[in-house]
């Protein structure tokens, strides 16, 4: 492998929730100084244009099929570091919320390579915020749980069902193969009538939207045919959206025009 002159360095950055203008300026600061770029497949690729002189390698999986192994992609961290000089991971939403930007830093740090982390905007907090949904608000929320619905053995987290016993908004993400078994578990605890939102692309030009309730969700789902990528919101101040909707649907075409 042939060794370059530049230090080898890692950044591991947050792409945001899809739109393109929802990166940081330090995310872009990052790209500009690239020597390589590793992107998943959630990431808008137009931010690559922000990475005009780097080799770009697509890392992430659609679908099931990997491009790369979670194994393989470290130690292509490693090599391209040495062999190349600064290498970005970017990575949609925020690398350290399900992410595993904490895993590759952990890993590359073992080789001695400097390590950087740039923040990313998470779609748990973004893709409900575009569609008029408040996390939190007085009266409705006092608090909100993220939680990955796929862990490492494939099976729902059991927080979920630690979640369905409080009044917290419950934001769930890459939960739609688990839909069925997370219905049941709200449903046991008597919360038929709690509001659900599935949010699929969220903050995309193809962004779709599904809303019931824990007893109708599955039918709204089916009926509409959503799919991953997407969030389930479960809470009552997804009953916000109603009001607000419209008012973040203006604010964004004002943005853009």
């Amino acid at each position: 492998m042939k060794m370059s002159s530049k230090t080898p360095k890692l950044t591991v950055v947050g792409a945001g929730p899809g739109d393109p203008d929802l990166i940081t300026l330090k995310a872009i600061k990052a790209l500009a100084s690239a020597d390589v770029v590793l992107y998943d497949a959630l990431i808008n690729e137009s931010l690559l244009e922000y990475a005009p002189n780097a080799e770009k390698i697509f890392v992430g999986k659609r679908k099931g099929c990997y491009a790369y192994q979670q194994e393989q992609i470290n130690e292509l961290i490693v090599n391209r570091a040495k062999s190349h000089g600064h290498v970005v991971r970017l990575k949609g939403g925020d690398p350290f919320i399900f992410g595993r930007g904490a895993e590759e830093i952990d890993y590359v740090q073992e080789f001695g390579i400097e390590t950087n982390m740039v923040p990313g905007i998470s779609s748990s907090l973004a893709v409900p915020a575009y569609q008029g949904i408040p996390l939190t608000k007085r009266g409705s929320s006092e608090s909100f749980w993220v939680i990955t619905g796929t862990t490492k053995s494939h099976k729902l987290s059991q927080d979920v069902c630690l979640a369905a016993k409080y009044n917290a908004t419950v934001v769930i993400l890459m939960g739609m193969s688990k839909l069925s078994e997370i219905v049941s578990i709200f449903a046991a605890e008597n919360k038929e009538e709690v509001p659900v939102a599935v949010i699929q692309n969220g903050t995309t030009d193809n962004e779709r939207f599904g809303y019931g309730s824990i007893e109708t969700i599955e039918q709204v789902v089916s009926e509409q045919k959503l799919s991953s990528p997407a969030i389930i919101v479960i809470g009552e101040v997804v009953k916000q959206r109603a009001k607000l909707a419209s008012i973040c649907k203006n604010i964004k075409e004002e943005i853009v025009s």
